[in-house]
């Protein structure tokens, strides 16, 4: 036996102390990301009028959240095909 034990293996890309960077700390936001998260997974907020989410949720402004201008291709208007006059 070479009696070196498991000291110093599976530690990974953590860094120091094994601890690694908090969602929150990622998104740059001030509540427990992870924690929501958790919450959601659960299931217990599955009604869509869930006064709490509302309360705790009702002046959240995301940054940069918006809506990707999309329009379905069968929603444009359909192009006319017009006689060049010579």
């Amino acid at each position: 036996m070479s009696g070196k034990g498991k000291g110093g293996r599976g530690k990974g890309k953590t860094g120091a102390g094994g601890k690694g960077t908090s969602k929150a700390a990622k998104a740059g936001l001030q509540f427990p990301v992870a924690r929501l998260n958790r919450f959601l997974k659960k299931g217990n907020s599955r009604s869509r009028n869930d006064e709490e989410l509302n309360k705790l949720l009702g002046t959240v402004t995301i940054a940069s959240g918006g809506v990707l201008p999309n329009i379905h291709a069968v929603l444009l208007p359909k192009k006319s095909k017009s006689k060049a006059s010579a």
